[in-house]
């Protein structure tokens, strides 16, 4: 482009004003800013390399040269992270964060503690705030771990409790109930 105007100033900063409206910026230790003619898009390139870049709607996008990341903040107050090995971090105003890792897993972390996590083959993982989880697999079955036990319900109706103490517990649907101790040993079964 073409230059109009420029001016260096005693500081060692360098002013140059392009007949498109443009401003170019260039301060001593490197960094320069360009600022668009519309006045509201700026770019500044650090001496470090990174960038930063302010959008006409007020949209930040800010590049760190040395970790490859790229952070956007958006005017509602969406900050979203690119990192280089391709976890995407999305940050919400109201404080819930959605975590993509590079394998397509989706982990949310909500305000009020709790986590749910969505693997790539549909297994969805949820903690509560008491540290309780409940596992729900894509072949229909469904796990709940608890500080007392772990429990499986089979999608037939079935369900398999563990106690913390080892013993054993199957329900079926028939009515059957079959306790073992934590050896294994049946120590009740109620065949109908």
């Amino acid at each position: 482009e073409e230059i109009q105007r420029e001016t260096a100033y005693p500081d060692g900063k360098v002013e140059k004003v392009l007949k498109n409206g443009c401003h170019l910026i260039f301060f001593p230790n490197g960094t320069w800013k360009k600022v668009g003619s519309d006045g509201k898009t700026v770019t500044i390139t650090f001496f470090n390399g990174d960038v930063k870049q302010v959008m006409p709607d007020q949209t930040v996008i800010y590049y760190y040269a040395d970790a490859k990341t790229t952070h956007t903040t958006y005017s509602d107050g969406l900050e979203v992270l690119h990192f280089s090995n391709g976890q995407i971090e999305k940050h919400y105003p109201d404080g819930k964060k959605e975590i993509t890792f590079p394998d397509q897993t989706i982990k949310n972390l909500f305000t009020d503690g709790q986590e749910e996590s969505i693997f790539p083959d549909g297994t969805i993982v949820r903690i509560q705030r008491d540290g309780s989880k409940t596992i729900e697999f894509n072949n229909g079955q469904r796990e709940l771990h608890t500080s007392q036990f772990k429990r499986r319900e089979y999608p037939d109706g079935t369900v398999k409790t563990v106690y913390m103490n080892g013993q054993q517990e199957t329900k079926y649907v028939s009515g059957r109930v079959r306790v073992k101790d934590r050896d294994g040993n049946i120590i009740m079964d109620t065949k109908l």
